[in-house]
């Protein structure tokens, strides 16, 4: 079980034995992951993989969307970021892991944090009170934000 207190360490080891090539290829791997995890960590938008390659492509133009999915792989199941599911059919993606509510709009499909509504005890208690163990709850509400709201 992953102790989300004490997140992983990235560390590259390298010892006498690696050739130049496999430094130099270990180095460029740790920069990309790193790069990954840190645009994901430093945005609000709760971008697709799709979107985490468009937004670092300019400043790493070797990196691939192949790449970007498999780290956000490796992070997810490192409980280092969190999916929200799919949003029109895409799976997006937050930084933040601690538990917060969403709001995703129906019309620009924009996800945004309600950093303001805060999850009752009643509910935990509830899904707890029939022999349920809780692992995880996202409560996510869905609307017009409002931009949409005034175009419609």
């Amino acid at each position: 079980m992953l102790d989300k207190a004490k997140p992983p360490c990235y560390t590259i080891h390298v010892n006498k034995n690696h050739s130049q090539m496999e430094v130099e290829f270990l180095t460029k791997q740790f920069k990309k992951r790193a790069a990954i995890l840190s645009c994901l960590r430093g945005t609000k938008s709760h971008p697709s993989a799709e979107m985490v390659y468009e937004m670092l492509r300019a400043e790493n133009p070797d990196i691939s969307l192949a790449t970007v999915y498999r780290n956000l792989t490796l992070f997810k199941n490192q409980g280092l970021i969190r999916s929200l599911g799919t949003v029109d059919g895409v799976e997006r993606f937050d930084g933040r892991v601690e538990p917060h509510v969403h709001f995703v709009c129906t019309g620009c499909d924009a996800v945004t944090d309600l950093d303001n509504v805060v999850l009752p005890q009643a509910v935990l208690q509830e899904a707890q009170s029939s022999g349920n163990q809780v692992a995880d709850c996202q409560l996510t509400f869905t609307g017009l934000c409002q931009k949409c709201q005034k175009v419609m």
